[in-house]
């Protein structure tokens, strides 16, 4: 993307306010995820949204998107900010960082992944909290309070989504994701996303429990990737009337070949989080899939790629003093402890995590087939009079029709207290 170009220096003018508060003077393409959604609706595409648990990731995926001309999605989850040295207060200043140094024209925007939501008194901390990441410079919000009952979950997404400036990008959930078993079903969805339709709270993205997983197939216990995509489709024809599209979670570990297929199936986001950490900590992996291979209870250590084998033994030693287990997804918990350690590797060391990363985002975005999307982002924004990026849309139903007692779930217990699958 040419910086010199009449449509690049129209879309900085025309970036989200909140970005032009903060990096008005500094010609980095941060757009809002509305936008970049957009563009992926035109072509047909996915867009690749990479956690970035290390600030690397960041910059080898930034490499394949200038490369490839890609729009992209860094996003981090509520849970990741907890542990790891990336937090919503420094991504953004990384990502420009980054930017810079690759001589800008990269189109990306800044996506606060999985902020969960599981009690009215989360509600009261979110609307200050997010107002803060907001003016970090953040461009895109996915509200996850898909741990609660069809009603709550409408009534705290609804509560949160209200605080959020409509021109940023809107992901929400419904289902919660944690792998094969219980499926969102489409009478799930319509009720979700009509909801906030009567509410004029219009999402881009909704993600779904559609058989995908969170980290690492453990397959020495018969784990296995069971996105289905059949009702994803069902669900994305359900919804598309809304101006929403689904965002599919839980990508590492899928094969490639499968991944290819998810834009005809009505996915328009790929969220891609535990392979970034399996490059960075240098695991052996499956070449089609990036899943990490498990042998004799334990990750596998590939001395020749990732960080130092001295380092990675730090690592071990340290989880097994919190007692965790040494095929454990607690293992994503290093990434804080260990973030100034890694930052600190030679130059020669960082240079092999971000190519790997790089390598691996040119494999997604072209499986994707988001490659060019970037200008389209220019089209899109090009398009409309000035900044603004909030979308048009149709109110549908009356707020009559969403009562708790008409909630999919009405009458069932409600649901456990269980284990958080919010990353």
């Amino acid at each position: 993307m040419k910086l010199e170009s009449l449509s690049y220096k129209e879309l900085l003018k025309k970036r989200p306010l909140n970005v032009q508060a903060i990096y008005g003077d500094e010609p980095v393409g941060l757009v809002s995820g509305r936008d970049i959604i957009e563009a992926a609706r035109k072509k047909g595409a996915v867009i690749l949204a990479a956690n970035a648990r290390n600030p690397l990731t960041i910059k080898g995926v930034f490499r394949a998107a200038k490369k490839l001309n890609a729009a992209v999605l860094i996003e981090l989850a509520k849970s990741e900010a907890t542990y790891c040295g990336c937090t919503y207060d420094n991504v953004p200043d990384y990502a420009v960082k980054y930017s810079s140094e690759l001589g800008h024209g990269i189109v990306f925007g800044l996506h606060v992944d999985h902020y969960a939501i599981k009690s009215m008194s989360d509600v009261y901390k979110a609307i200050a909290h997010l107002r803060q990441i907001v003016e970090r410079g953040w461009t895109s919000v996915a509200v996850d309070a898909s741990h609660n009952p069809d009603w709550e979950n409408l009534m705290y997404t609804r509560d949160v989504a209200q605080h959020i400036p409509a021109y940023l990008g809107l992901e929400v959930e419904v289902g919660e994701i944690k792998g094969p078993g219980e499926l969102t079903t489409v009478e799930e969805a319509l009720f979700f996303v009509g909801g906030l339709n009567s509410w004029c709270i219009f999402p881009d993205l909704l993600a779904i429990s559609n058989g995908s997983m969170h980290g690492t197939y453990d397959k020495t216990v018969g784990q296995i990737e069971g996105i289905d995509l059949n009702r994803t489709k069902e669900i994305a024809d359900a919804v598309s009337r809304y101006g929403v599209s689904i965002a599919q979670h839980g990508i590492s570990g899928t094969p490639l070949d499968k991944v290819a297929m998810f834009a005809r199936y009505g996915i328009n986001k790929g969220n891609v989080a535990t392979l970034w950490q399996n490059i960075i900590f240098g695991l052996e992996m499956e070449p089609d899939t990036g899943n990490a291979i498990i042998k004799d209870g334990s990750y596998i250590k590939d001395p020749g790629r990732g960080i130092p084998v001295e380092l990675w033994n730090k690592i071990v030693a340290w989880a097994d003093e919190q007692g965790y287990s040494r095929k454990s997804g607690d293992y994503k918990k290093a990434n804080k402890p260990f973030h100034d350690q890694i930052m600190a590797l030679p130059e020669d060391v960082q240079e092999r995590i971000i190519a790997e990363t790089e390598g691996w985002a040119v494999k997604y975005i072209k499986a994707f087939g988001s490659e060019g999307t970037a200008e389209l982002v220019l089209e899109v924004v090009s398009s409309r009079r000035d900044y603004n990026s909030t979308p048009e849309r149709r109110i549908f139903h009356s707020r009559s029709e969403f009562a708790p007692e008409k909630a999919p779930d009405a009458g069932r217990a409600k649901k456990a207290e269980g284990k958080d699958f919010s990353d």
